[in-house]
Parts: structure tokens; sequence; C-alpha cells
């Protein structure tokens, strides 16, 4: 069962045409890697299944009651701003409820949860200019699965990041995805591709590789 799909998606920035044609499905509970070179196409695959780009050609067809949650490598809140790892965490059920309301007691029973399952329970109250990289990482991590989304949009979860935090992470995709959630990663580490049961290659905007993989493990 497709939980999204591009049918013959295209894209531009201004007269820039980055992508003509696209045609790409993704079923439930699978784990999909994006590859490809800097420029390939694959923040603007990632944006446009995540809702945050709108193609000018072409549609992208969400299951109904699909809210997809995108994990970017940075934050858009600058580090100075005086937010701590709970906070930042809980700002991931604004898009249910709104930043003005206060959190009910399933969406703190979430927050709790998932900052406990990504070992962030301990510094929650420190304040996100005081993390380190990879602290940082797991931090937007858990921002995007306290949502619950059913569709999760990974941009290179684990680059930069120490070996443990990458095992953490690891881990915690193939929960999700165990779970039924449907994970798309772009990445540039052939170990985490090695990882996804789909390897997605694109090359200026295009599929050129579609492979399935003998997972590791």
């Amino acid at each position: 069962m497709s939980v999204v799909s591009l049918r013959d998606v295209a894209f531009a920035y201004g007269n820039r045409v980055v992508m003509d044609g696209m045609n790409l499905s993704l079923d439930a509970g699978t784990l999909t890697a994006i590859q490809g070179a800097n420029g390939s196409g694959k923040s603007t695959l990632l944006g446009l299944l995540a809702g945050v780009l709108r193609p000018s050609r072409g549609e992208v067809l969400a299951m109904p009651g699909v809210r997809p949650a995108l994990v970017l490598q940075r934050s858009s809140a600058p580090e100075s701003l005086p937010l701590t790892v709970r906070q930042a965490v809980a700002m991931g059920c604004w898009g249910n409820r709104g930043w003005l309301s206060r959190l009910g007691v399933g969406e703190r029973v979430a927050v709790d949860r998932t900052l406990e399952a990504l070992g962030l329970s301990d510094i929650a109250r420190s304040q996100l200019g005081e993390l380190s990289g990879g602290q940082r990482q797991r931090v937007l991590l858990a921002q995007g699965l306290v949502q619950g989304s059913r569709l999760l949009v990974l941009d290179e979860p684990t680059a930069g990041v120490d070996t443990q935090t990458q095992t953490r992470i690891r881990d915690i995709i193939t929960q999700e995805v165990a779970r039924g959630v449907t994970v798309i990663e772009a990445t540039h580490s052939d170990a985490d591709a090695a990882q996804a049961g789909r390897i997605v290659t694109l090359a200026q905007g295009c599929v050129v590789a579609d492979t399935a993989t003998t997972l590791v493990g």
C-alpha cells in the first residue's frame, strides 16, 4: 500500500528546473535510502515529500490523514534562543494544536517517552546552545518522532555524529519501520543505505537507479 506517491512531478527554483517527470511511490512500513551527488535533487525530493515544496507540475499524493514529519540536519531555531531540549522536542506537537496551546497529557507522555528513547532525558532541561552536534541531531529526530507521523522524512540523520549516536539513531529508525512507519532518508553513507530495503539514486533530478537491497543484520 502506497503511503505517498509522486506522479510526473516537476520542480524549479525560479527558471532553473531541478526536477522534471519524477515518479516514485513509498509503501507503508518501508525504509528507502536516497543517494546521489550534491545537487542531484535529494533535498528537493525530501521537501516535496514533506509538503514543504509544491511541484510546478504533477502531483504529490499522500494517504488521507498522513502528515509527514521532516527532520533536517539543523534546526531552524537559532542556537542562541533560550529553548530547552524538552521545549524543542515538544515543538513537534505544535502542528496538531498550535504553539500557544498547552500540551495534553498524551502529548506530554509522548515527549517523555521520546526523550527517553533517544537518551535525552538527563539533558531535557539543558539549553540548545549547550549541546554537542550529536545531541542536537538527536533532539531534531525526537522532534520529528513525537509527531507520531506515518511518514518520516530524514535528511542525513547520522551525518557528523559519533558512532554511539549513529547506532542509537539507526536503532530508532528500525523500530519505527517495524511499527509500520514509512521512512525515507537522504544519505551519503553506503553503510546507512545498506540498512534500507530500497535504494533510490538520483542524478540531475532524475531517478537513475531504484534497487532492492539485501538487508544487513
